[in-house]
Formats: C-alpha cells, sequence, structure tokens
C-alpha cells in the first residue's frame, strides 16, 4: 500500500496560501514531477509530490477494470484525499489548491478531482483520462462550479487513447469545469513547450 511519503519544495504550507500537488508517472519519482516547478509561475505556492511504492500508483494500465488494480488505486486514493484534507485544515482554501500530474499521475489527478469535484484552483493533466475499462460516471460526484482545467495529450499515445481524453474531458465538463483539451499529433508520451504554455495561461495565471 501506498504509505504517506510526500516530498515538499517551495514555501512551507504553514505560511504559503496557495498549493500544488504534484503526481508522478509509472516509475518515475516525487523529485522528477517536483523538477517540473521550475517551469511554473509558483514560487509563493507550496509544493507536494507524494511518492508511489514501488514508483507505480496502481499495477495494470488505466484501461484495466478498476478491480484489477485494487487495493492499490483506492490506496492511492485515499493518500490524494488526506494530503488535501492535511491542506484545508491548516488553513489553504479549496480555491488556492491546484493539481498537476503526468501520464499516470495525469490519470490519478483526474479520477480522485472526478471523485471529489470541488471548486479547486484548477488542474493539470498532462496526458491522461479517467481510470477504468470504461469510465464509469456514476462514481464522480460534486461540482467544479467553473474549476479551469488542462489536458493535454498526444495523438496517437500508446497508452492513453484520444477517445478516453474525450470522454473524460465531457465528464469534467457536464461537472462544471471549464476544460481545454489540446491533442497534439504525433507528440510522443512526453510534455511539450506549449502545453507548459497552456497549463500557465490557463491555470496558474
Amino acid at each position: 500500500m501506498h504509505k504517506e511519503n510526500i516530498i515538499t519544495a517551495g514555501t512551507p504550507v504553514a505560511i504559503a496560501s496557495k498549493a500544488l500537488i504534484m503526481l508522478h508517472g509509472r516509475g518515475a519519482s516525487a523529485e522528477d514531477i517536483l523538477s517540473l516547478a521550475q517551469w511554473f509561475p509558483v514560487g509563493d505556492y507550496a509544493l507536494l509530490a507524494p511518492q508511489a511504492t514501488n514508483h507505480t500508483w496502481y499495477p495494470q494500465s488505466f484501461l484495466a477494470p478498476p478491480a484489477e488494480n485494487e487495493p492499490w488505486l483506492s490506496s492511492a486514493l485515499s493518500l490524494l484525499k488526506s494530503t488535501t484534507d492535511k491542506l484545508l485544515q491548516q488553513g489553504i482554501a479549496p480555491e488556492h489548491i491546484y493539481f498537476l500530474g503526468f501520464s499516470q499521475g495525469a490519470c490519478l489527478t483526474l479520477e480522485f478531482i472526478a471523485r471529489n469535484a470541488a471548486r479547486y484552483g484548477g488542474a493539470v493533466a498532462f496526458t491522461g483520462g479517467l481510470i477504468g475499462d470504461r469510465v464509469y460516471s456514476e462514481n464522480y460526484n460534486g461540482a467544479f462550479d467553473g474549476m479551469p482545467v488542462f489536458i493535454g495529450s498526444s495523438n496517437p499515445d500508446f497508452h492513453v487513447p484520444v477517445q478516453r481524453v474525450h470522454e473524460s474531458t465531457a465528464i469534467l465538463q457536464k461537472m462544471g469545469a471549464r476544460v481545454t483539451e489540446k491533442i497534439y499529433d504525433n507528440m510522443g508520451h512526453t510534455i511539450i513547450e506549449d502545453e507548459i504554455r497552456q497549463a500557465n495561461e490557463l491555470i496558474f495565471s
């Protein structure tokens, strides 16, 4: 199961007015995703990057039936919930809590916000979609009240089908998120400069 192993950077939570939770991809680390922060205007944010046990949030593809990714998926979602709750308890308002993930971390980011919708500050998903062999819309509740979300992905992407990106965008929009989806032809499984620019303009500006 995932232990509460959170690497922090930026401004200490006790004096920060905003926080960004960053989720790494499969095989990567909290330090890897934290290094992305240099590209965003988040100097005054508390940065929190949970570390997945064995560097993976769940064992199978995000397109597997959810039961095949248990109990790891529930453990990862629970870790995110406790991390978010602690920020709220420490006085950071929901609208000042932001989320960012890449690949497996992007999938987990989208799944978490859809299951726990509120007017957070915003979310960035670099190559990801909602988790499951299909979209389980019955799991998603709450309202985003216009929260901005950026989803960028490649066509094609070996791990994340474009169709799932479209389905995820539709669900989030239905729940009141202001989603900007950008599909890049043959981008590959990476993060490009235009995605960073979009995230800065839409989410962190």
